[in-house]
């Protein structure tokens, strides 16, 4: 089923706190309980117009991009809108590879991922159709196509590791829903592309219905969490072998990595907390009653604290990593999605997806400074370095560039 991806389950609203099932487009601001993809097929945004393809590389960036937020922090600034960009798009996420690039992750509603550069311009389409004979996955003869929801891009820039919520095609069965337990539908696949020739050129096996995906620093790891497997799939990017599959609970969503490496959090957002994942031992312990619903996580620069929205609640906390405890909370607006840290590690940027608008709050207090309208349904967010600009996808068809200036 292609068109529309089923609503709540009992299990899920006794958790997260929904009362209602919707079988409406994503603009539809019934459920809470489940990851967005509940809420159905997004719809085309009806001022879209075809835009020209920009080359297809774009320059690494060579300045020092925090060189600008030592004269003046995003404390300090403003978010004002710059441009919208619209066409055959229905972004679940957005994500800047740091380099020049951000990548859109169009889901199984447009089977592509769209590239731009900085200044918004379209560089490359890249459709989500591969054969996977061709990298030695038997059992699916012809062509099959994904479903891409989250991306992870390479501290250099060259790849981008993009998961798929469902494949389709040959040898498949059904596509995934956002209520589900572990065994009900098929695994699924990362694909890695390369950013200069934009090609699929590695495929690798994981969980079922797989969501968000988070390399370590060094890049020799990659982590994904597996919404309907109810676990972390760790993979090894030398050999591109799963080297484990860690039980999490349901619904396991955002993954953040420590600046050494050693140590993953991941919100499971069918819980009221969030996984501690020792990366060398493969352990997992935890840090309990953070919040209800925890969808999203992100970690200063310096290590020492974890912010995680709470879709349920509709708020954002604070966590002390050396203690383990909540610090702050703040209230954002109705069901708080993703959420991006400023490069200066200041300022956070939230999508409140029931009540289309992107919050900026204060990371020492949580305190809102300013809340900004988007388009219906926001629903990723990626803050761009170079340009101190704020991305808001709105799952709804179009993307939305925010300077903060």
């Amino acid at each position: 089923m292609r068109s529309r991806v089923v609503g709540c389950v009992a299990a899920l609203v006794l958790v997260v706190g929904a009362s209602a099932c919707s079988s409406s487009s994503p603009s539809s601001t019934s459920s809470r309980a489940a990851d967005s993809a509940t809420t159905g097929v997004p719809a085309s945004s009806t001022t879209s117009t075809t835009t020209t393809l920009a080359p297809t590389t774009v320059a690494p960036t060579t300045t020092d991009p925090l060189a600008q937020y030592r004269a003046k922090p995003t404390t300090e600034r403003t978010l004002r809108l710059a441009r919208t960009i619209a066409g055959n798009i229905s972004p679940k996420s957005v994500v800047s590879s740091g380099h020049g690039l951000v990548l859109a992750q169009n889901m199984m509603y447009r089977h592509s991922v769209t590239v731009y550069d900085d200044a918004g311009n379209a560089v490359r389409t890249i459709d989500d159709s591969v054969k996977l004979a061709d990298f030695g996955v038997q059992g699916h003869p012809g062509v099959s196509k994904g479903a891409p929801v989250e991306a992870a891009v390479t501290a250099d820039g060259r790849y981008a590791y993009v998961s798929n919520y469902s494949m389709y095609g040959a040898g498949f069965g059904p596509e995934g829903t956002d209520t589900c337990r572990p065994g009900e539908f098929d695994d699924s696949f990362v694909y890695r592309i390369d950013l200069t020739t934009f090609v699929v050129d590695q495929v690798i096996a994981v969980g079922s219905v797989p969501k968000y995906v988070a390399l370590t620093p060094d890049g020799t790891r990659l982590l994904v969490t597996n919404w309907c497997s109810y676990d972390l799939s760790v993979i090894d990017t030398a050999t591109t072998r799963q080297v484990a599959r860690l039980p999490l609970g349901s619904y396991p969503r955002g993954i953040a990595v420590d600046p050494a490496g050693r140590t993953a959090y991941v919100a499971v957002m069918g819980s009221y907390d969030v996984a501690v994942v020792d990366l060398a031992g493969l352990r997992t312990s935890w840090i309990r009653g953070v919040g209800n619903g925890p969808r999203h996580v992100v970690m200063d620069p310096a290590g020492k604290y974890l912010y995680v929205t709470l879709n349920a609640a509709g708020q954002i906390a604070k966590i002390d990593l050396a203690t383990r405890q909540v610090v702050a909370r703040q209230a954002t607006g109705s069901a708080p999605r993703s959420m991006a840290i400023s490069a200066d590690g200041l300022s956070l940027y939230v999508v409140n997806y029931e009540s289309n608008t992107v919050t900026k709050s204060r990371a020492d207090t949580l305190a809102v400074v300013q809340t900004v309208a988007t388009g219906s349904a926001p629903i990723g967010i990626t803050f761009v370095a170079r340009t101190s600009a704020v991305w808001v996808a709105n799952y709804s068809g179009t993307i939305m560039v925010f300077d903060d200036r």
